[in-house]
């Protein structure tokens, strides 16, 4: 599909913010009642830093995890945004991160043969896909038995708090101003009842408002 001019540049400048802010010391970004790290940097480590094989990222922006990923994984990336290759090609060139390729489509429907991947990493994406559950499945489809699907989401407030209602008066104009970008999706509830096995999720915040709270974790699919 060709997009307008006016998508074009919305696209372009989208890339360019997420450009920048893969810049950005993500050691001063502190968390708040995570049990374990006390940082989004040490958090980005603990959840790439140890995976092995073939990985694929979705929705991989400009690559703020590249410098947390071990340099000898194979890396391919799903990123609807074309905008955003240039960025992630330079970002992987100077991390010496090994790319096989880059495909320009949503995590909906990922051109990657069936179980043949070790781990699928999501960070920041699942507000904005337009069919988690088929993300899910797809997902599940690419990753080997017991695989790993790694994920860092923001999720909606809890329902009785004013978080919660600015989220939702909030949503409409977000979405159209942050690319798709939904405020109150219930995202670790539905890592929940997508199918995955052996789920370990943590709940915390980040000095971020509106934007908050947060899971993070790891979740396997079926030895069989």
């Amino acid at each position: 599909m060709q997009l307008s001019p006016l998508s074009q540049v919305g696209q372009r400048l989208f890339a360019w913010q997420m450009s920048k802010m893969t810049d950005a010391d993500e050691r001063t970004i502190e968390l708040k009642h995570h049990p374990s790290c006390a940082n989004l940097a040490q958090l980005r480590q603990t959840l790439v830093g140890q995976l092995q094989g073939r990985v694929v990222e979705i929705g991989a922006g400009a690559g703020a995890n590249f410098r947390y990923y071990p340099q000898d994984i194979e890396w391919i990336g799903v990123e609807p945004n074309p905008f955003m290759q240039q960025y992630l090609e330079q970002e992987a060139e100077e991390q010496g991160l090994q790319v096989e390729r880059i495909e320009t489509c949503g995590a909906e429907s990922i051109a990657v043969a069936d179980h043949s991947v070790d781990a699928v990493v999501s960070t920041h994406v699942l507000c904005s896909v337009s069919d988690p559950d088929r993300v899910f499945e797809e997902i599940q489809r690419i990753l080997k038995p017991q695989g790993q699907f790694v994920f860092l989401e923001h999720v909606a407030a809890d329902a009785n708090t004013w978080t919660h209602r600015l989220q939702n008066g909030l949503n409409p104009v977000w979405k159209r101003v942050f690319d798709g970008c939904h405020l109150n999706r219930t995202t670790g509830e539905a890592i929940a009842q997508a199918g995955f096995t052996d789920i370990q999720l943590q709940e915390f915040e980040l000095n971020v408002p509106i934007v908050s709270p947060h899971v993070a974790g790891v979740a396997h699919t079926p030895a069989s």
